[in-house]
């Protein structure tokens, strides 16, 4: 009997670990989609633009819609472009929350902020015309974040890199320490609201999210990303992005 106690008792407390392990690793994502098409040479929202069959944001939507450790994702959208996202998300609709994208990334990410869940401790914020990351770079984020606060996904620079006057090279810059961001960038709730708040009052618009949590003090760490997490931003980007679904679907 007590053998029994002891396997039922044992059971729940390994149950209960398993749980209190996923529920650490949930998470929800902001992803400003209010761009436009200007330097893709289109008249309308890039993320819009078919690839093979499904539209830039669809795939990037996709990839979180199918992480079951992601409660929630948050489309900072224009108001005039509801209607294609109801379209292009019509039987996905409970794990979407719209909000108005700002005039700025920053301010879109901000009014994303308001719709988290109150209890939600990771957010990642996203580019809409990134699709390919995957799961496994997700949960590294969300892992080093709940461990270190903050953290980015990037790339170790390959390019030699010049610094320059005008047109003229001034300095070859070392490159060792060098890495190119990329997205998700990962936080602790309290961190990246703390970060934005205070863009807001001194009126500090930054070039990423990470540049706001640098800009009052804390620290953002560095996970290593691959290449293939391009963002699809010039009609250039459309063909290695069609060459990495080609690749992947071998």
């Amino acid at each position: 009997m007590s053998s029994r106690i002891l396997h039922g008792s044992c059971a729940r407390l390994f149950y209960y670990y398993l749980m209190k392990i996923g529920e650490k690793m949930h998470y929800e994502v902001i992803i400003p989609a209010a761009g436009s098409g200007k330097r893709m040479g289109e008249i309308f929202n890039k993320l819009f633009i078919d690839l093979d069959g499904k539209t830039i944001i669809q795939r990037t939507v996709e990839v979180f819609l199918s992480d079951p450790y992601c409660r929630k994702v948050i489309l900072a959208i224009k108001p005039e472009e509801k209607c294609i996202c109801d379209r292009i998300f019509a039987d996905k609709k409970s794990k979407i929350t719209y909000v108005n994208g700002g005039s700025e990334r920053q301010y879109s990410v901000r009014n994303g902020l308001e719709a988290v869940s109150k209890d939600t401790k990771i957010i990642l914020v996203h580019d809409g015309a990134r699709p390919f990351i995957n799961h496994n770079q997700i949960q590294e984020l969300v892992e080093c974040a709940r461990k270190m606060g903050s953290t980015v996904l990037a790339v170790r620079v390959k390019d030699t890199i010049k610094k320059t006057d005008g047109l003229t090279i001034t300095e070859t810059v070392e490159r060792d320490n060098l890495w190119s961001i990329q997205t998700p960038q990962a936080f602790r709730t309290e961190v990246l609201k703390q970060a934005h708040s205070w863009a807001d009052e001194t009126g500090y618009l930054g070039t990423d999210d990470s540049s706001l949590v640098e800009k009052i003090g804390l620290s953002v760490s560095v996970t290593e990303g691959n290449y293939e997490n391009i963002k699809i931003t010039t009609k250039e980007d459309i063909l290695f992005a069609e060459a990495i679904l080609k690749k992947r679907s071998n």
